[in-house]
């Protein structure tokens, strides 16, 4: 197969399109912004970030709260994740414009969209300034999944969540399980035929 090359850029494909949500319900500021640019950075502690730029409405309340929630999209949110990356909280509520409903995090002071089946609590521990974009760095304190999505064991079963991915300005549902985390090298089960 042949390649092209093309100059660097901000390239990587799919990332989760999550709805940040941010403020304090008792100054009354909260907002919700979309974020594609975010990871996991660790396990112990668990660490995750997200990249913002400094001109968004979201980032001087998380900067100066140095809390947020990642709130994660699923098919049925897409329409509302994409409004809430288009259009400034400074201007309109989104909670309210795209009917979602604050609920109470269980660790941090700002609030978790209830339409979301995972809501993940972070306490930022750093902000590193890029260029265009400032890197909140921060530990993951609480994670809240639907318990419609655990199984008898309490295992999370994602594929019950029909969660969305973001890949160049585009949005798609995620597929079919191809497989487990060591799938390749596991036995198939089956007794080999004796010679």
């Amino acid at each position: 197969m042949a390649k092209v090359n093309l100059k660097g850029g901000a390239l990587l494909a799919p990332l989760p399109p999550v709805l940040v949500s941010c403020g304090n319900e008792e100054t009354g500021e909260t907002n919700i912004l979309t974020v594609a640019w975010t990871g996991i950075l660790n396990t112990k502690p668990p660490k995750t970030y997200i990249s913002v730029r400094p001109t968004r409405h979201s980032h001087h309340i998380i900067k100066e709260s140095g809390e947020f929630v990642l709130n994660l999209t699923t098919e049925s949110l897409v329409k509302t994740a994409d409004y809430c990356g288009i259009y400034t909280g400074k201007k309109v509520d989104k909670f309210e414009k795209c009917k979602l409903t604050r609920e109470k995090s269980t660790v941090v002071s700002c609030p978790s969209i209830a339409e979301s089946p995972f809501s993940i609590e972070c306490k930022v521990t750093e902000v590193v300034p890029m260029e265009s974009h400032d890197m909140f760095l921060a530990d993951i304190v609480a994670v809240n999944v639907d318990e419609s999505l655990l199984d008898e064991k309490g295992k999370i079963c994602l594929e019950k969540a029909h969660l969305a991915a973001f890949a160049h300005g585009e949005y798609f549902a995620l597929g079919k399980k191809l497989g487990t985390f060591g799938f390749s090298t596991k036995k198939s089960g089956k007794k080999k035929p004796k010679r």
